[in-house]
């Protein structure tokens, strides 16, 4: 029997992706474990400096990583004053909550 996949579920797949290859460097999953233990704190973001004084990563590298997870929509970077600061995109963390515990096997 044939599976059939609607569009949507190929954009959703497509979006799961580039996530899933984006976490899989070891320093861009770190860096996304610092946005988002930051997500749940009163200020609910991390500004890069931040970043390349706590998980030791130089300042090109950071910024690297940091531009691979904004491309793979996990966080977004916004501009603070002088500033830097990381954010969690809610919509794919609520896309990878799902994933992860509520697979569609049918």
């Amino acid at each position: 029997m044939l599976c059939r996949v609607s569009t949507h579920e190929i954009a959703e797949l497509a979006d799961l992706s580039r996530a899933f290859k984006a976490l899989s460097n070891p320093n861009r999953l770190a860096i996304y474990l610092e946005v988002l233990r930051h997500s749940e704190t009163a200020v609910k973001s991390c500004g890069l400096s931040e970043l390349i004084d706590r998980l030791e990563i130089g300042a090109p590298t950071v910024s690297h990583h940091t531009k691979e997870l904004v491309q793979a929509g996990l966080i977004r970077v916004e501009k603070d004053g002088k500033f830097l600061r990381c954010r969690l995109n809610p919509a794919m963390r609520d896309k990878l909550t799902h994933f992860f515990t509520k697979p569609d096997l049918e």
